[in-house]
């Protein structure tokens, strides 16, 4: 059991003794007194011993963790405790309300005696409520608990039930005889209130009420963060001291999931800090941008059906799109089903882009398996960097070729090399210019099965 728990067991213990003792003490006094008022204040604080004892196992009883068969916990066990404390209070003001108007409309106005020992027991009464009040509210809302908060609503009616029964009391004293009457008619109202109050609090948990502004707070703190681009929807309910829920919120299709991933940790964690006492699911779906370009959702597509393209390009002819890319497939793979896998991607790009676009795919094989190989001598090293270097002043473009590694592979010598290049030539400039130098290497050198440039600015 949680220091939260402990602590409204405790408290509802605590409210079940005092309880007793003043049922027992507004009792004996209004048998003393003959007071209608002291009497139905007796039969409220019955109730309430009852209510309070109800509470203590409702406090018990929510601390159980979820289960098979209450997967969002026991935390609305008090809600209902506080719907039977409702109807408890409901019945007890019918009925003080009816004998009250029956003695009123009938003009009996019974005799009171208010000794001193019936005012004491009411002073104390009164004490020992506006304390219990002012505890159990604390308590109530530090752990939340619909149960003890309905204890405190009945205690703070009884605080104003005692006040109306002794200034009745006084004024039967000094001979208005009707006084007690109309003491036992504002008790009445008083604990028809507080029933009402506690009703309408434990229905709107009880049918999932979210707490009110509760939702357009969270909807707003979680449309400021990246890459969220929308709140879909947002669904939140009462289970006891906890607001639990379920969040949709529209993320670029385009994105990796990684990233998308990255967006429900801070959005779960936005939630956490705007409202502590909440447990939400964080849900996320892709959403089709208005400025998707057709590039994007072309390499979307393929990367959902797993296939590799590159050289993707995109033509408008006469107001049709021409949609043109190489697919990379096992150079083992037969034909036949690599033209099926490339059909089903251009089909799929027919349906996203319109029938009326046209879409053209180049197979081209695809190394699966890892190549097995040996580093070259380093006299062989030596040569091909010479080279590199010489071609990279021939072309004017790159400079400072290093970093040179050549391996022997069955598919034959796979080069790879670092060059440095100014930082505000553009992307299309230097891959001419690393293709320069792979088409001079080919040429002056037989069985080269790759070559690999690597471009970056000075200082990287």
């Amino acid at each position: 059991m949680t220091d939260d728990n402990s602590l409204k067991s405790r408290a509802a213990l605590a409210s079940i003794a005092a309880s007793a003792l003043l049922t027992i003490g507004k009792l004996a006094a209004g048998l003393l007194s003959g007071s209608l008022a002291l009497m139905s204040e007796s039969g409220h604080a019955l109730l309430d011993t009852g209510a309070t004892i109800l509470t203590y196992f409702a406090v018990r009883a929510s601390a159980e963790p979820a289960d098979d068969e209450h997967h969002y916990g026991h935390g609305k066990i008090e809600a209902v405790a506080a719907l039977a404390e409702t109807g408890l209070l409901i019945v007890l003001a019918i009925g003080v309300m009816v004998e009250a108007l029956r003695r009123l409309w009938g003009h009996q106005a019974e005799p009171i005696d208010a000794s001193w020992p019936v005012f004491a027991v009411l002073v104390v009464s009164i004490v020992v409520d506006l304390v219990r009040f002012r505890s159990l509210k604390k308590i109530s809302e530090d752990t939340r608990s619909d149960a003890l908060a309905a204890d405190a609503l009945h205690f703070s009616s009884d605080l104003v039930a005692s006040i109306c029964v002794l200034m009745g009391l006084v004024a039967s004293s000094y001979g208005f005889r009707q006084g007690d009457t109309l003491a036992a008619v504002a008790v009445a109202i008083f604990i028809a209130i507080a029933g009402w109050r506690l009703g309408r609090k434990t229905i709107d948990t009880l049918v999932d009420r979210a707490p009110k502004g509760l939702a357009a707070r969270l909807r707003d703190r979680v449309e400021t963060i990246a890459g969220v681009v929308s709140v879909e929807s947002l669904k939140l309910r009462p289970a006891g001291p906890t607001v639990m829920g379920e969040i949709a919120i529209g993320v670029p299709r385009t994105m990796p999931l990684e990233r998308v991933s990255i967006i429900k940790d801070n959005v779960a964690r936005a939630l956490r800090v705007e409202a502590p006492d909440t447990d939400i699911t964080v849900t996320a779906n892709p959403v089709a941008l208005d400025d998707e370009s057709v590039l994007e959702q072309v390499l979307l597509i393929a990367a959902r059906r797993r296939v590799p393209v590159h050289h993707v390009t995109v033509q408008e002819i006469r107001g049709v799109k021409s949609v043109s890319f190489d697919v990379e497939l096992d150079g083992a793979m037969q034909h036949g089903r690599a033209h099926e896998i490339a059909s089903g991607l251009e089909d799929a790009i027919r349906v996203e882009l319109g029938a009326g676009v046209e879409v053209d795919s180049h197979i081209e094989p695809l190394e699966v398996r890892e190549l097995m190989g040996r580093d070259v001598d380093a006299a062989r090293i030596s040569e091909f960097q010479q080279a590199l270097g010489a071609l990279a002043i021939e072309g004017g473009v790159l400079r400072d070729v290093h970093d040179v590694r050549a391996r022997d592979t069955q598919q034959g010598l796979v080069i790879n090399y670092h060059c440095r290049v100014d930082p505000a030539l553009s992307v299309n400039a230097v891959h001419d210019a690393v293709d320069h130098l792979d088409h001079g290497m080919r040429d002056r050198f037989a069985n080269i099965a790759r070559v690999v440039g690597h471009a970056e600015p000075p200082g990287h």
